[in-house]
């Protein structure tokens, strides 16, 4: 069986090409080698959280791994058979739990029956996806292409000690449908979630004020929840955090988001501000899937069956990284860039069929 190689130091050079190689071997069956992983990285090599998306994946398609060491820039991944049931995963730190989910979701997608996986770790982190991101942004996106998984946070984990814990119940497709979003349609509302832990509650408060002020003033209806979180509470993590998650959806399906995350230092209101203008100039592009949205979409519209369009609100690194990275696993693939304000993506994806539930 051909082995693909995969140079981990290629565009992006970052973990978002580990995790998309393991996600498409693993679906394919088709085994890879990355080497220089994370060579553009300040701090080059495997960490423990993309030890654990590739162990989690692992698991899922009994693969042999070799080289899955912290701190290693050569991994060999040869998937056996998909597999379903229920799982465990601990980061053992405060990383990302969305990026270990991240691998797991597309390969879930194609198991015999429901995954169950319960991850361990960071649920709120910069560069990465957060948890709220994912439940409202891109969940309901993928479930337009027939994929629809179900999550939820027992309690949310922050820097340093993490020790945020996130369900996640997948149900596999047959054949993924192809995304089409080529007009955004008029936005009905803004929503959002304004969320602390061990902190006072009006943080949070000033966080969605900040925002809602913002948007207001570009004539959009907003709602946005706050959760706040006190010791006693069984959700509240294990040391002080905040942020914002902001999602725009629109008459034609389209859903945008964007994030902030709390710092020492920073006013709770510059939190909130930050959001919202980001959302605001994903809005003005007249994108139908925003810039974080779109990349991690590629790996569904290259497997999808038929012709997916989204348009974005630029063309991003990692998005450029995922499309590459599809064409070397599934030669089938065809995508065509048309670069401008918005960016429009189409893809032909290869149909790939579920061969238990075919």
């Amino acid at each position: 069986m051909r082995i693909v190689e995969i140079d981990g130091s290629m565009l992006e050079g970052g973990g978002q090409i580990l995790r998309m190689s393991i996600a498409l071997s693993a679906v394919t069956g088709v085994p890879v080698r990355v080497y220089n992983i994370r060579a553009k990285r300040r701090d080059p090599g495997l960490k423990a959280q993309h030890m654990t998306a590739i162990r989690a994946v692992a698991t899922l398609v009994k693969a042999e791994v070799k080289g899955l060491a912290l701190r290693s820039r050569e991994l060999y991944f040869t998937p056996r058979t998909v597999s379903s049931g229920s799982f465990k995963f601990d980061v053992g730190t405060a990383g990302s739990t969305t990026l270990v989910l991240q691998s797991l979701l597309p390969t879930a997608a194609f198991a015999p029956s429901k995954v169950n996986v319960e991850v361990v770790g960071g649920t709120d982190n910069p560069l990465a996806p957060p948890v709220d991101y994912i439940g409202n942004v891109l969940r309901p996106i993928v479930a337009k292409m027939g994929f629809s998984f179900e999550m939820s946070v027992l309690r949310r984990g922050f820097y340093p000690r993490g020790g945020g814990i996130v369900r996640a119940s997948m149900k596999p497709v047959v054949q993924l449908s192809p995304l089409r979003l080529s007009e955004r349609g008029e936005v009905k509302v803004v929503r959002g979630i304004s969320y602390s832990s061990r902190l006072p509650e009006h943080i949070a408060r000033r966080m969605a004020d900040s925002a809602s002020k913002l948007l207001k003033s570009e004539g959009l209806d907003v709602d946005i929840k706050l959760e706040v979180l006190q010791p006693g509470h069984p959700k509240c993590a294990l040391n002080p955090g905040c942020g914002i998650v902001l999602w725009a959806e629109t008459t034609t399906g389209a859903i945008l988001g964007s994030d902030s995350l709390g710092e020492k230092g920073k006013p709770a209101e510059r939190v909130g501000e930050e959001a919202a203008q980001k959302l605001i100039e994903e809005l003005r592009s007249e994108a139908t899937v925003d810039s974080h949205a779109s990349d991690q979409l590629i790996v569904y519209m290259a497997l999808a069956s038929g012709e997916s369009t989204i348009k974005t609100s630029k063309l991003t690194m990692h998005t450029l990284t995922c499309i590459e990275l599809s064409k070397m696993l599934l030669p089938e693939v065809k995508f065509k860039v048309e670069e401008g304000k918005p960016t429009v993506i189409r893809c032909r994806g290869v149909g790939l069929r579920n061969r238990f539930l075919s």
